[in-house]
């Protein structure tokens, strides 16, 4: 069953961890997972320590996956990596006093742990084990904008693609949901692979055409039409041909995340059939230009033609 809690913000005083400890210890009782809790507490309290130190607030807790997966996040808006452990030197003074050292206890009290970074922040993450382990544990994983934010490289064979109407508030939800999605099939894929083994795919898909489709040139015009108070906005966005072709696939690819998300195998929902209508228009959009044809304007399911069911284009099938 996938858990979707609400979060936890903490403040910025050394209560913090505390109270993150004892609100991550309550929900894993909640949800049936007592054996997860002395592994979870020791997890906890580095990773929070951690952002408390080094982080940008403000930090979210939150106790995502599934029942039979949970997984701990704490994000905070600082784009810099975690430093990961590194193996003893021997020096007890120098391993006490060595920077990542701390990172050490979560991986000894996680299946899997790593950091997913994003432009505007990062999440550290952890899936607790049952059992604190004896040697140093898994390697964390550090994924997403490994570097910093984009480079704003040069697609091969751009073109200048026209976005017209579109909605505001859809553009936000699309982006965030992808978003979302992103970060959630790339950590069922590094940390239960085996369980999931369509995630692996998924993550895959998403490695490729994530880039395109989440600009930071879109962002910007749609926080600009957000101030304003506008409900639509026309965006133009610069791609390659052939990229924009393959947003095909990522259409496809949606339609396995809702089947998949259907089946309770991770936290993301299936897209309802607003969400659906939009994306299929706005992806699309990008498809069919890529072919020559002139740009269409969004138009809401309601004004579609007798209401008719939402239905896939055919010039992205």
């Amino acid at each position: 069953m996938p858990l979707n809690r609400p979060a936890l913000t903490l403040g910025a005083g050394p209560r913090s961890v505390q109270d993150a400890r004892r609100w991550v210890v309550s929900t894993l009782r909640e949800i049936g997972r007592d054996d997860l809790v002395e592994s979870a507490e020791l997890a906890i309290s580095e990773i929070v320590t951690n952002a408390l130190l080094h982080g940008t607030p403000p930090i979210v807790v939150r106790v995502r996956g599934t029942r039979e997966h949970p997984r701990i996040e704490v994000a905070d808006q600082s784009t810099e990596a975690p430093t990961l452990p590194q193996p003893p030197t021997g020096d007890e003074l120098e391993d006490l006093l060595t920077v990542g050292r701390g990172l050490s206890i979560v991986a000894r009290a996680s299946e899997a742990w790593g950091a997913e970074i994003e432009d505007d922040g990062k999440t550290v993450w952890c899936t607790p084990a049952a059992e604190f382990a004896d040697d140093e544990g898994p390697t964390g994983l550090i994924t997403g904008l490994l570097g910093g934010a984009p480079t704003g490289e040069v697609p091969v064979d751009p073109m200048r693609f026209r976005l017209l109407a579109v909605p505001v508030r859809d553009y936000t939800s699309f982006h965030n949901h992808f978003r979302e999605l992103r970060r959630e099939v790339r950590l069922l894929a590094m940390a239960h692979e085996s369980d999931y083994p369509l995630a692996s795919t998924l993550a895959e898909v998403f490695n490729q055409l994530g880039r395109p489709l989440t600009l930071a040139t879109m962002r910007e015009e749609v926080r600009r039409a957000q101030e304003s108070d506008l409900p639509t906005v026309d965006l133009q966005v610069e791609m390659g041909r052939e990229e924009a072709r393959g947003v095909a696939r990522f259409i496809e690819l949606l339609d396995l995340t809702d089947a998949f998300a259907r089946e309770e195998k991770m936290l993301s929902l299936a897209r309802d059939p607003r969400q659906v209508a939009f994306q299929s228009w706005f992806l699309g959009e990008f498809v069919r230009q890529a072919e020559g044809l002139q740009p269409t304007p969004w138009r809401a399911p309601a004004d579609r033609e007798a209401d008719a069911p939402v239905e896939r284009r055919s010039s992205v099938s």
